[in-house]
């Protein structure tokens, strides 16, 4: 079924954050997420599910010697490399173990948090939601980066192949799967107010670009595992995508709230 174009077994989660940073979507995103934080020297700034530690650096230089950053996550082994990553920062920069639905962290203690493409796979966003803004002081700022994998469109010369792969990215693949949409309301709905609410739609043109960011042929193979897909329908699905023309976008929303 596959071809060599694709990537066949997943990549180690960190390599893959580090992989997506350094693509120019990457920067480009996570640089507008930066810009709409809004962070100023000597701020307490969080970084929820931060990973590896890939963006504690930047929120470093902006809060000067001054700030504080905080990295929290729930994996020890992503805190150990991102204090790692951060070593040089660490006067600055610490690290935390902790679920981002009980924030190890006193009511009111920051004065900005981001999260990127962290709620989509948590138990409870709304829950999470609540404990942002919990810790967050009066006049703070979350920004928060998620994709709607229900606006994921893959074109194909039979639609239906292209719908049936987005249900399954979105029934099975992705717990939270249209929090991008959501996120507005649910920040609504535990008292954060949301002035900002910025689209972001990449463009895919090349199959194997793609492929290191959406995992076409391992996505494919679940589906058919799952259903959404027969052993005749995957192939003719993959075997197009090889061939081309390929395109494919995903909607990614950047949501500003405040408290």
């Amino acid at each position: 079924m596959a071809s060599t174009l694709f990537e066949t077994d997943a990549p180690d989660a960190h390599v893959y954050l580090d992989r997506l940073a350094a693509t120019d979507l990457g920067r480009a995103y996570k640089g507008r997420m930066l810009d709409e934080l809004d962070i100023h020297p000597g701020q307490t700034v969080l970084d929820l599910g931060c990973g590896p530690g890939i963006d504690l650096g930047g929120l470093a230089d902006a809060v000067t010697a001054t700030g504080r950053v905080i990295g929290v996550d729930h994996d020890q082994a992503a805190l150990d490399a991102a204090a790692e990553r951060t070593a040089e920062q660490r006067t600055v920069v610490t690290t935390q173990r902790g679920d981002i639905h009980d924030l190890p962290l006193p009511d009111r203690s920051a004065d900005r948090a981001r999260t990127d493409r962290v709620l989509q796979h948590v138990a409870d966003p709304a829950r999470a939601l609540d404990e942002i803004s919990r810790v967050l002081r009066p006049g703070g700022r979350v920004v928060m980066g998620e994709p709607d994998w229900g606006t994921l469109t893959v074109d194909h010369p039979n639609g239906d192949l292209s719908h049936a792969y987005t249900r399954y990215v979105t029934g099975e693949a992705v717990r939270n799967a249209r929090i991008g949409m959501q996120l507005p309301r649910l920040a609504a709905g535990v008292g954060l107010t949301v002035p900002t609410v910025i689209p972001v739609t990449p463009v895919f043109r090349d199959v194997q670009a793609a492929d290191k960011i959406l995992g076409l042929e391992r996505t494919t193979r679940r589906a058919l595992a799952a259903g959404y897909l027969t052993e005749d329908a995957a192939r003719s699905w993959l075997e197009h995508l090889v061939s081309g023309p390929f395109l494919a976008t995903v909607t990614f929303y950047i949501v500003v709230a405040e408290a």
